[in-house]
């Protein structure tokens, strides 16, 4: 088996961006993919569009995201424009294009390894050129690839079958929420909880001596939060007190993103003392009326879920929403005691599903986990 650099095995073509004055969402121009958020298991999502193109990818060239994050891949569904995000490989006849693409994604953690920058990582196209690529003879990329495809196919069975079981699971926990929300008055959020923002944006933050624990849109979700990587930052003593956080205040994920993830919302469980909240997060804080599990419950229903996605802005297929946005949602308002009565309802009925959530979740990690065996089994010999 030889070992060859990529440049020696195919066409590399770095991505740049073109003046923002070209884009549109109107599909004037050809796609235009700046990175990795619209990649999809094997080809990207076109959103936006392109008419003044710079670099260009032809079908099927694989699609490499270089920067934040490093390693991910897609093909291109046809000629695209790339940003600088993204860099196409084109092979040429020494290597077949699954080979190379099933290579990259074997070799996709070992890549972000190699990414440097403090804020976005990235890789350089020196580092590009030169990865050793192990080239096979063209029958046994081609042995080695049906053999992957396979083992892929099995798993993706396996795989559908549990997403099917998700999707199931999600119907059933929308019925319980709409027999629960189907009632009440219509009173504004405000009412209930006080909103307001977190730390804003200061270039200086850095320079600043009192450090605290500080939650980010990456630490909220669908009614959970993720703790496992919590930051640090620089705070100015008279922003502690508006933004620190109490047990039990909502939290909504503001920034942008898409449409499934935009106002995502969880309850803050004060497992982490003197904690802070970026300004990405907006907060609800508790002033009485309502129990804050119950909006909660309201707000990840479909009801809720409704009202959120009415209220936000969308910019190219990018939701936002703001302050004020959410203190116009609306919540049936039911007194103390039947907010509790519905609460143990929800939780009776729902115990079961969310345990076997967990072990779908458990079985699909799995998966994945088998999947990257596989890739390894492949380029260290073992198929």
């Amino acid at each position: 088996m030889k070992i060859y650099s990529l440049q020696e095995v195919a066409t590399i073509i770095a991505g740049q961006s073109p003046n923002s004055k070209y884009y549109n969402t109107d599909g004037n121009g050809i796609p235009f993919f700046q990175g990795k958020t619209d990649f999809g298991d094997l080809y990207p999502k076109v959103r936006v569009y392109c008419t003044n193109p710079i670099k260009i990818a032809e079908k099927n060239d694989i699609l490499l995201s270089v920067r934040a994050p490093v390693g991910p891949t897609n093909l291109s569904p046809g000629k695209v424009c790339i940003g600088r995000g993204l860099t196409a490989i084109r092979p040429n006849e020494k290597i077949r294009l699954k080979y190379l693409l099933y290579f990259f994604r074997y070799f996709e953690t070992q890549l972000q390894r190699q990414g440097t920058g403090t804020t976005f990582k990235a890789i350089t196209q020196n580092v590009i050129k030169n990865l050793k690529i192990p080239v096979p003879s063209l029958p046994e990329q081609e042995r080695i690839v049906a053999r992957i495809e396979e083992l892929f196919s099995e798993l993706d069975k396996a795989v559908e079958t549990l997403k099917t079981t998700q999707q199931q699971l999600a119907v059933y926990r929308q019925a319980v929420y709409a027999s629960i929300f189907d009632h009440g008055t219509l009173r504004p959020i405000t009412d209930f909880f006080e909103i307001s923002g977190g730390l804003t944006k200061n270039s200086k933050r850095h320079e600043f001596h009192t450090k605290m624990p500080y939650l980010r849109v990456a630490n909220v979700y669908y009614n959970f939060l993720d703790l496992r990587e919590i930051k640090q930052i620089g705070v100015m003593p008279n922003e502690i007190e508006r933004t620190l956080l109490q047990k039990d205040d909502l939290l909504f994920v503001e920034g942008n993103g898409s449409k499934s993830q935009i106002g995502r919302v969880a309850i803050w469980d004060g497992s982490i003392k003197n904690c802070l909240h970026q300004n990405h997060l907006i907060k609800g804080r508790p002033i009485g009326g309502m129990l804050p599990k119950y909006a909660l419950f309201y707000l990840i229903s479909g009801y809720g879920r409704k009202q959120i996605l009415d209220i936000a802005s969308s910019t190219s297929g990018l939701y936002t929403l703001s302050i004020n946005k959410i203190k116009n949602l609306k919540i049936p308002y039911i007194d103390i005691d039947d907010q509790k009565k519905s609460l143990e309802l929800i939780d009776s009925r729902l115990s079961c599903c969310d345990q076997i959530e967990r072990t779908v979740d458990t079985a699909l990690q799995q998966a994945e986990a088998m999947r990257q065996s596989i890739l390894k089994q492949a380029f260290e010999g073992g198929l």
